[in-house]
């Protein structure tokens, strides 16, 4: 047997840094795929005459626009109300209303059978070698990624009376046709979730700004609930002028 071979590459194993090995630990599992809530705009031809969108799309392929995502991401895509599900890939960068989360060609919305009049999805990054952009944005604390850790979209939602961190008895109330809400972001402390709704208003003069107890340890930060496009649609643009990363709608499904 081979000792010094042995004894060299045991020298050679022991010579790595801890916290080298640990930082790359870290790296894997704080590693998050982008993911959005929202509504598509179904690409038509007018549309880029109008100029409302900057780039053409094949309507025959399964090709999308994704304002955070880079080129070649692949993606799944899903339709919130029948859960059927297609995956595309992202194409060049192109310019869209921001209310919308992705541009998408006639195929995709086919083959989701999506309706056109309330095209409502899911997008969600599968590619692991792509990566997030993260635009320059007004941020909120770090321990708000604690918070997104958690698969909490489809608990219900308390409303949290804005002088009390207890749950209320009154639960938003669902409509069985149109009824979203602009999420702005979780939080694992109350009052980080307080503080970011205070500067909102403060900056926006928003009045219906609201949190939400999720769980003991995660609480959302969102405006709403909207009954009809026109006011939602105006909403998003209000909010957005603040910069934030990655907002979310979130359909309020029917109990």
């Amino acid at each position: 047997m081979n000792y010094k071979l042995i004894y060299i590459l045991l020298l050679l194993t022991s010579c790595v840094p801890k916290d080298l090995s640990e930082n790359y630990k870290k790296k894997i599992i704080f590693t998050e795929s982008f993911s959005n809530q929202g509504f598509a705009l179904i690409f038509d031809e007018n549309l880029k005459q109008k100029e409302i969108i900057s780039k053409k799309i094949d309507n025959r392929s399964l090709m999308i626009f994704q304002r955070n995502l880079k080129k070649n991401t692949i993606v799944k895509i899903t339709n919130l109300d029948n859960n059927k599900s297609v995956i595309a890939k992202v194409g060049p960068k192109a310019s869209y209303p921001l209310f919308y989360n992705s541009v998408i060609s006639k195929r995709i919305s086919m083959v989701l059978d999506l309706n056109v009049d309330e095209p409502y999805i899911k997008i969600k990054q599968i590619d692991n070698t792509s990566s997030f952009i993260a635009k320059k944005a007004k941020t909120f604390d770090e321990e708000r990624k604690v918070a997104n850790k958690a698969p909490v979209d489809d608990i219900s939602i308390k409303s949290l009376d804005s002088n009390d961190e207890n749950t209320s008895d009154d639960s938003l109330k669902i409509n069985k046709d149109f009824k979203y809400i602009i999420k702005i972001g979780d939080f694992y402390f109350i009052n980080s979730a307080k503080n970011l709704k205070k500067r909102i208003i403060d900056e926006l003069k928003l009045k219906d700004v609201k949190i939400s107890k999720l769980t003991s340890k995660n609480f959302r930060v969102y405006i709403g609930p909207y009954d009809n496009l026109e006011s939602l649609k105006n909403g998003f643009n209000d909010i957005s002028k603040l910069e934030f990363e990655n907002i979310e709608i979130l359909k309020l499904w029917k109990n």
